[in-house]
């Protein structure tokens, strides 16, 4: 029998509507919310803070306004544990800061308040970002609401989980290897990781680095748009954020979509593959579909170098000073990179760079590029790390990720969709990537195949 629906069960954008039109009010929205939280988040564990209090305080305020805040007004959202909010504990998922409370919000956290939203409380994740599994010292495992013995996916499980079980319509996530897109897909939700700079960083210490993105979590692809239209725009001190140039062209005819199972080099599960191609079956119904990739040789090892330089260059100190605080998959990813070479570096870059301009050629011939947005299925929470697919044994504790993570190594703005299947099959997604700037295309393609396919989200069995 189909629970009843709630106010829970709204979009955002939807929930922005009623309250707009006077049909509900923040503090029904926000109590509503509260609730579901109260009465899932003890076996789900998706939130590390909850700020009811803070909220029941903003959701005043938007009630007693004279005229919308803007188009999120009144709306709960959660805001990953990466991310400062002023006032409110942010941990980093480390046990180093447990008590630590910023005195300035993130810009996108400011850029939602300005719009409206209210938060609710920041969502899990594992320490300082860097596991496949939700957890850390002071939280989780964030459990998947499909099977909570599962993993909910690293490292924005957090805030997949409180998209997917109801606790809010709409999460911030940041996404460096798939972060975004891997709990998306494992708790049947959509995602996007948008162009670097569309959602600016100003205070990203490495302001050309554009292999970390915010990005957001719904169940639906407007409340995506939503989100990312209140957050995008230049900031002067994020350099990447002045050269993203939107390419706003309508989709025109019957879009031309390349698919891929695994770029030519990523390891991917053959029961994912087979999902996949049913997947690409159904989208030959309304587009053209052809096999292609870009040329992605070079791409994992690439990644690797680069993740390793960023992390050994942001936690080094870290680990030399506060070693037996950290977790041991903290303690690896600082290690991976303490002995690379300016040579290992900028080869890096090159390859790279070349890797770009092969998925710039692919575009010059298909409007979209389409494969998995994971390569397995959720596993269970005991287990720490990916470290073989099928009996194939991965080099590293990332190498499972080189699915999503290839994209990020090139820039492309990425939304991904629940993709259709049997009630009783795990949850499945797929990557929709575009060119630099496309997001508005992108949204316009994940609603048409939401609307004719039904690549969207189902509630899970709470």
């Amino acid at each position: 029998m189909t629970p009843k629906p709630s106010i829970c069960d709204l979009t955002a954008a939807n929930l922005a509507r009623a309250i707009a039109k006077g049909d509900l009010s923040s503090c029904e929205a926000v109590e509503a919310h509260l609730g579901r939280i109260e009465e899932h988040d003890p076996q789900l564990a998706a939130f590390v803070t909850v700020d009811a209090e803070g909220a029941r305080r903003a959701a005043q305020i938007c009630d007693a306004a004279p005229a919308l805040i803007g188009p999120l007004h009144g709306v709960p959202v959660a805001i990953k544990d990466l991310t400062d909010t002023a006032g409110l504990a942010t941990t980093y998922g480390s046990v180093l800061f447990r008590d630590h409370v910023p005195a300035e919000d993130d810009l996108v956290v400011a850029r939602l308040r300005r719009a409206g939203a209210i938060i609710l409380g920041k969502t899990n994740t594992p320490e300082f970002g860097f596991g496949a599994v939700c957890t850390n010292k002071l939280c989780g495992p964030t459990r998947n609401p499909f099977d909570p013995a599962l993993t909910s996916g690293g490292s924005s499980g957090g805030s997949a989980v409180a998209v997917a079980a109801g606790m809010v319509p709409l999460a911030h996530g940041t996404d460096f290897g798939g972060s975004v897109r891997t709990p998306a897909s494992f708790c049947d939700v959509a995602s996007i990781r948008p162009t670097p700079g569309r959602i600016p960083s100003p205070g990203r210490p490495l302001g050309w680095d554009m292999l970390a993105s915010h990005g957001f979590l719904a169940r639906g692809v407007d409340d995506l748009e939503l989100a990312l239209s209140v957050c995008a725009g230049p900031d002067a001190c994020d350099p990447l954020s002045a050269g993203v140039v939107s390419d706003d062209r309508p989709l025109a005819g019957r879009p031309r979509i390349a698919v891929t199972p695994d770029f030519g080099v990523a390891p991917v599960a053959p029961d994912v593959r087979a999902r996949f191609g049913e997947a690409c079956k159904a989208l030959a119904r309304v587009v053209d579909v052809a096999e292609a990739s870009p040329d992605c040789g070079g791409a994992i090892e690439t990644f690797r170098t680069l993740r390793a330089a960023h992390i050994a260059s942001s936690y080094g100190e870290l680990l030399r000073t506060r070693r037996a605080e950290l977790t041991p998959t903290v303690i690896w990813n600082i290690e991976a990179g303490a002995n690379l070479s300016a040579d290992d570096y900028l080869h890096a870059e090159r390859r790279r760079t070349a890797i770009y301009r092969s998925f710039r050629a692919l575009f010059g011939r298909a409007d979209f590029l389409v494969a998995p947005a994971a390569s397995v299925f959720p596993w269970p929470n005991e287990i720490s790390d990916v470290m073989s697919i099928d009996g194939m044994q991965l080099e590293t504790p990332i190498d499972y990720l080189a699915v999503t993570f290839i994209v990020s190594l090139v820039g492309f703005p990425v939304l991904t969709l629940p993709a259709r299947r049997n009630v009783n099959e795990l949850p499945f997604g797929i990557q929709i990537i575009a060119p630099p700037g496309s997001e508005s295309r992108l949204f316009a393609f994940g609603r048409m195949i939401e609307n004719e396919l039904g690549f969207s989200h189902r509630r899970p069995p709470l």
